[in-house]
């Protein structure tokens, strides 16, 4: 039977009953009321965290303990879902900065297998977003200054998989020689020798294996791809064992990608790294590939949450999101521009070309 009881991960302290948060400076649960402080717990957990049976996971034949069932919030505006703490009941959505009020909804879902911890806290996080918008010259000084002095950073708990699989496969192609040979062509009136490069193609075929191990895929669409992508890399050797302890104080998004999906998106990734060791096996110059029959097997997955610090800010009507890499402090954003920065830097070029005109017309 799978769960029916959704999960509440509160964590109250023992001092004095008010919420603990997880501090990544000391790897320690942190009462922000008292300041009592509690080593996290130890698990029984060993070994490398355990992957999941794709196919099993597709026909719904998971074990329930592999499953759970969380209370969650929905954006209207830009349709995040994400854990909401039960004794707050109006906020803003930490991805788009509109006003949330919370929902008693549940989500079933496949349980986080393992996760990295924070290691940077908000300050940082925040010193890190300042800087990055500091080396942006062309953004409005408005919104430097408002982030600057705006709401603090969220941490936020995203979600994605990580795909496993055996592969082995086929192909036909051509193996590309180049060779050259000398001609005769007319330049200005005279004969002139050239040589021109031809190629030489001759058919072949072959077969490459590879196994995948680890493929990560967002499972998430309330990020900008673009900007995930740009947080990498992650040290996915460093992923612990799910412990909701990790939880306290941060927020994490269920996954919006189903698992199906995100084997599609990871296949892609598959097939290009097939595509590019086919034509390292073909040899040669230069290759052509005819066709690539891949059998994939043994694929397990497991669903992981990565942390990422997020602002979510409103300047001038619209909305500016910025990431940071809770791990790295690596930092990607929108990149809004100032008009009268740009203006202001063309007038310049154009001051500094009519300088030099003049400078090069007098020294003629």
């Amino acid at each position: 039977m799978p769960p029916t009881t959704p999960v509440d991960h509160r964590f109250a302290c023992d001092a004095c009953g008010a919420n603990m948060r997880f501090d990544p400076q000391t790897n320690q649960l942190v009462c922000q009321h008292c300041g009592t402080t509690q080593a996290m717990p130890q698990t029984n957990l060993t070994g490398s965290i355990k992957e999941l049976d794709f196919k099993r996971a597709l026909a719904q034949r998971l074990p329930q303990a592999d499953l759970e069932i969380t209370r969650i919030v929905a954006c209207d505006s830009c349709g995040a879902q994400f854990e909401f703490d039960p004794d707050i009941h109006a906020t803003q959505c930490p991805f788009c900065a509109s006003p949330v009020v919370s929902d008693t909804g549940t989500h079933r879902h496949i349980k986080p297998a393992g996760l990295l911890p924070f290691a940077l806290d908000e300050s940082t996080a925040h010193k890190a977003m300042n800087d990055w918008l500091g080396r942006l010259w062309f953004a409005p000084n408005g919104l430097q200054d408002y982030a600057r002095k705006g709401r603090q950073m969220t941490g936020i708990y995203v979600p994605y998989w990580t795909f496993d699989a055996a592969t082995a496969s086929r192909y036909t192609g051509q193996r590309g020689t180049h060779y050259y040979v000398t001609q005769t062509v007319m330049r200005n009136g005279k004969a002139t020798q050239v040589r021109i490069r031809k190629t030489r193609w001759r058919a072949v075929s072959g077969q490459v294996a590879r196994f995948f191990d680890d493929v990560l895929v967002l499972a998430s669409t309330s990020l900008p791809k673009r900007h995930t992508d740009g947080l990498e890399p992650w040290d996915l050797s460093a992923v612990e064992p799910y412990k909701p302890d990790y939880l306290a104080g941060f927020r994490a998004e269920g996954y919006q990608i189903a698992l199906e999906d995100g084997f599609t998106q990871a296949r892609g990734y598959m097939d290009r790294m097939i595509a590019r060791d086919v034509k390292y096996d073909i040899g040669g110059d230069d290759q052509r590939i005819g066709q690539i029959d891949t059998q994939i097997s043994d694929v397990t997955f497991k669903h992981i949450l990565l942390p990422i610090w997020l602002a979510a800010y409103k300047y001038r009507g619209q909305s500016y999101q910025f990431v940071v890499n809770g791990r790295t402090g690596r930092v990607q954003g929108e990149r809004p521009y100032s008009a009268w920065k740009i203006a202001f830097a063309v007038v310049i070029g154009v001051i500094l070309a009519a300088g030099a005109g003049f400078v090069i017309a007098n020294s003629q």
